[in-house]
């Protein structure tokens, strides 16, 4: 994932489906409402199969999310992943990543392992569980040192708080799932599903302003 993606897609949905039939249905319900990007997560045994499907869907870019090993990384790449998301900092993952010439987004919860981002070579991280790591204040505090990172804060954003996030320069993205939440992709609430990522597009635009 690269800035000028983040900066066009200031909200990434984090997807986690029950069944593959719903990836395709749930990428154009997110289409319809402005979101053109998800991160698929392979938290279920469906995860694989609709990366994999939402390759055709056009106009959507798709990664893989909860990427936690090499083989992992080589199996959502060859499903159609272009991107890729873990919970953690792994350098055998990232570099798994880059040698397929596939953007790695680790998360990261210190500075210790921003140091190892930087030794990577990364230029963007996932800063996760962000409600439980500070927030804002705790991104604003790690980028002082780290001025060339930019940051996606994942776990526990939402409509009430993306904006002091986007109020942070180092901060072009966020992601959450709670316009792709389990009750509205099992329910097939695909209407409720565009309305929710049209409403978090307007309020991330806006704050980005």
């Amino acid at each position: 994932m690269t800035a000028p993606l983040l900066a066009a897609h200031p909200v990434v949905p984090v997807v986690v489906i029950d069944d593959a039939d719903q990836a395709v249905p749930l990428g154009q319900a997110l289409l319809a409402g402005g979101i053109a990007v998800m991160e698929v997560t392979l938290r279920t045994a469906a995860g694989l199969e609709g990366i994999r499907r939402l390759r055709a869907l056009e106009g959507m870019t798709v990664g893989a999310g909860s990427v936690l090993t090499v083989e992992q990384v080589n199996e959502v790449v060859d499903a159609g992943a272009t991107f890729v998301v873990s919970p953690g900092i792994s350098p055998d993952v990232v570099r798994r990543a880059q040698a397929l010439g596939v953007p790695a987004l680790p998360g990261i919860s210190s500075s210790t392992d921003l140091m190892t981002a930087v030794s990577l070579g990364l230029k963007e991280v996932k800063f996760f569980p962000a409600g439980l790591l500070g927030g804002p204040a705790m991104i604003k505090a790690l980028s002082a040192p780290f001025g060339g990172i930019t940051f996606m804060p994942s776990g526990g954003v939402g409509l009430a708080n993306l904006r002091e996030y986007l109020a942070l320069p180092c901060v072009p993205a966020v992601s959450g799932s709670w316009m792709v939440e389990k009750s509205l992709v099992n329910g097939e609430r695909w209407d409720e599903v565009s309305a929710l990522a049209a409403e978090a597009v307007a309020a991330a635009r806006a704050a980005l302003v």
